[in-house]
């Protein structure tokens, strides 16, 4: 508490309270959404196995409008990326300098969970146990990587992205979300792989108004170029962040997602739901996106009250806590579910309710509880991973070398966690995990970990 107390008295003044607290929500929704929409059963072969609940609740989709937190993420992680870059600069250092610094929190916390479920899984086969169950139980520990596939290509793309943003405004989400609606068409009339892209440009439409976000709540308005700031139109606008501009926003994002789910084509529910033609998050389509747009706006007419609620001690100091561990949390909190079922089966008291039954409504307050006690063992043991990273100024050095290999260091990292996510649950795996994406993962972090140590500095 002491340390939390200090921490929360060398805060800047300047510093976004709202978009920590905001990062700090968005992550404890989707643990608790996980776990409680997660139904356990068993398999034909006895063998204990969950899926999602959703499919069983249509009533529950549109609570998914509010409750697909990730478009939060990413606005929240545009706007940090923006503040850390310009701050970063502002010291008269390059860009590649701040990807460095950058990949240590990201890397270092999700090399420990592929060390451990990677060690864990050869324990399993040197003991006689299954590849192919060997990789289902990993594959479900390891669903939360998709989403750091797609952060992780963010990252390296913002000093090019936010030079841009600079340039055009808000032209750029416009541009985006436009490519995303040509690659709907794409999948709902062909060709399918036209929505590809959508990956990548729908994620980066709700980083680029993070940038915007930034740039509206700039203490200082000026521009670094007036040139660019004297451009008519959506280049020179900022983004409007008053309460009439997020009732607005909301309005706007909550009638789009009526349009598109009940008279277009796309299913009411922002998560997957299995049998449905279509899914919102796999790639990004335009109905998250008015998603996206309707939470933007609910989070502009809460910013006043939450600041003011934030410069209390006490729940500042909260959420210093829960960033200081929120990756961590993120993680592990699904190996913290095959940990607890693995226990309760082995015990033989593991509870298989009928889902929408009273007795499985009744079951997930012990069962979120549960979860929470063994994921605090998990925080405790990993967390300090993340919380005892520090920043390194030796990693503000330039040159074409040293961005070539900060370039090879993120490929391989991404590439590494999307070819885990791209292998299917039951492929055999001795480790668990996909040896070429183990391969390509390692070798990636390592070539990071070597430069933020001032390795290659003087290429």
């Amino acid at each position: 508490m002491r340390r939390l107390r200090q921490l929360a008295e060398r805060t800047p003044a300047g510093r976004e309270r709202y978009a920590d607290l905001l990062r700090a929500l968005a992550i404890t929704m989707v643990v608790l959404g996980h776990w409680a929409i997660t139904v356990i059963g068993y398999d034909r072969a006895d063998r204990p196995t969950g899926h999602s609940a959703l499919g069983d609740l249509p009533w529950a989709w549109p609570v998914t409008w509010v409750a697909q937190v990730m478009p939060v993420f990413f606005l929240v992680g545009g706007y940090a990326n923006a503040a850390a870059l310009t701050a970063w600069r502002s010291r008269g250092r390059y860009a590649t300098g701040w990807l460095i610094d950058r990949s240590s929190r990201l890397i270092r916390p999700t090399t420990a969970l592929l060390v451990i479920l990677a060690l864990g899984g050869a324990i399993a086969w040197l003991s006689g146990a299954d590849p192919a169950e060997i990789r289902t139980v990993v594959w479900f520990a390891t669903i939360p990587l998709w989403f750091l596939v797609a952060y992780l290509v963010m990252v390296p793309l913002t000093p090019a992205m936010y030079a841009l943003h600079r340039r055009v405004g808000l032209v750029a989400p416009l541009v985006l979300v436009g490519l995303v609606a040509l690659g709907d068409v794409g999948r709902i009339l062909g060709p399918a792989g036209l929505a590809t892209g959508n990956y990548l440009f729908g994620w980066l439409a709700i980083h680029q108004l993070g940038f915007a976000w930034y740039d509206a709540r700039r203490r200082s308005p000026a521009e670094p170029d007036q040139r660019v700031a004297d451009r008519p139109g959506l280049r020179r606008r900022r983004l409007p962040t008053s309460r009439r501009a997020g009732a607005a926003l909301l309005l706007t994002g909550l009638v789009a997602l009526v349009l598109l789910t009940r008279v277009g084509p796309y299913p009411v529910a922002m998560l997957n739901v299995p049998g449905e033609r279509l899914n919102n998050t796999a790639p990004p389509s335009v109905a998250l996106l008015a998603a996206a747009t309707a939470q933007l706006g609910l989070i502009l007419l809460l910013q006043n009250p939450a600041r003011r609620w934030l410069h209390r001690s006490g729940p500042w100091q909260a959420v210093i806590a829960v960033n200081a561990v929120v990756l961590t949390v993120f993680l592990w909190h699904l190996t913290a579910a095959v940990l607890l079922v693995s226990l309760l089966n082995a015990l033989g008291v593991l509870p298989t309710p009928q889902v929408g039954s009273a007795a499985w409504w009744a079951w997930r307050v012990p069962w979120l509880l549960a979860l929470a006690v063994v994921l605090a063992g998990l925080v405790a043991v990993f967390g300090p991973i993340e919380a005892r990273t520090r920043r390194h100024g030796r990693a503000s050095a330039g040159g074409p070398v040293r961005t070539a290999l900060v370039a090879i260091g993120y490929a391989g990292v991404a590439t590494g966690l999307l070819v885990n996510s791209m292998t299917g649950k039951t492929t055999p795996e001795p480790l668990g995990l996909p040896a070429p994406a183990l391969v390509a993962y390692l070798a990636g972090a390592g070539v990071l970990r070597l430069l933020r140590t001032g390795w290659g500095s003087r290429g």
